[in-house]
């Protein structure tokens, strides 16, 4: 059981599947964290550059604060190398609840969801991963992500460029990157090879995808977002599908 939908910036595209049942998130729920993060960096509640645990805000969103995946030592100093890190997710969202007076999840609530009319997402627990909702409302925040409303366009473009240059690091699932190009919270395609894009994509194109089986993209050059959601967790037949599947998407074809 899946759910499947293509987005312009105003409108659905094409759809299928159980685009209101509700599935896990897992990695996708660090996109809302960043938004509300971005957020609050544009009502400057918090600055990009401030401390926060062992590095800042902006290597802690890039992946290059050099905390490990969840537990243990720092593993590099910050700016070195890209160690994707669900555990300084959690740190920022404890530097952004300090900062702005409320909980990280209380804070993407009032600051993401709700404005957006997001009803069905919940995220409870850690802003990394335990995220939860259908697709048409994930689809609805990858339209916000294609034209936002929320946050100003020079930050939204600084958070949608590559962070740091060209930092090697594993792409989880994917194996090590020479260039494993992030921005700030958001994956970028670049150059990366393999990958669960196809390579049809531009590689200014943005986005996550989880663990528990689950994708969000947009690529500006065609002005296109495309979400996914499943009931099976990520594995063999994700990275043997994704890329046909999202080449479609792209294309605009039948899924």
């Amino acid at each position: 059981m899946d759910a499947v939908i293509l987005s312009a910036s105003d409108k659905v595209l094409k759809k299928r599947g159980e685009i209101e049942q509700i599935f896990p998130f897992a990695s996708v729920t660090k996109l809302f964290a960043t938004y509300a993060t971005l957020i609050a960096v544009d009502r400057h509640l918090l600055s990009l550059d401030d401390e926060a645990g062992p590095a800042t805000v902006r290597h802690l969103l890039g992946h290059a604060s050099g905390l490990p995946m969840d537990e243990g030592a720092i593993l590099s100093k910050p700016g070195v190398r890209r160690v994707y890190s669900n555990k300084g997710i959690e740190v920022l969202g404890d530097y952004v609840a300090e900062q702005v007076g409320t909980s990280i999840q209380e804070w993407i609530e009032e600051t993401v969801l709700e404005p957006l009319g997001l009803s069905s997402i919940l995220i409870e627990g850690s802003p990394a991963h335990s995220g939860e909702g259908n697709a048409e409302d994930l689809a609805a925040f990858s339209r916000e992500l294609l034209a936002p409303t929320l946050v100003s366009h020079e930050l939204f473009h600084e958070a949608t460029t590559v962070s740091f240059g060209e930092l090697s690091g594993v792409l989880p699932g994917y194996g090590r990157q020479k260039n494993n190009a992030w921005g700030l919270g958001f994956e970028i395609r670049a150059d990366k090879d393999p990958h669960w894009l196809s390579d049809t994509f531009s590689p200014k194109t943005f986005g996550h995808f989880g663990q528990s089986g689950s994708f969000l993209w947009v690529d500006p050059d065609v002005q296109l977002a495309g979400v996914y959601l499943g009931d099976e967790n990520f594995g063999k037949k994700h990275i043997e599908l994704w890329p046909e599947l999202t080449r479609k998407m792209r294309a605009g074809e039948d899924f």
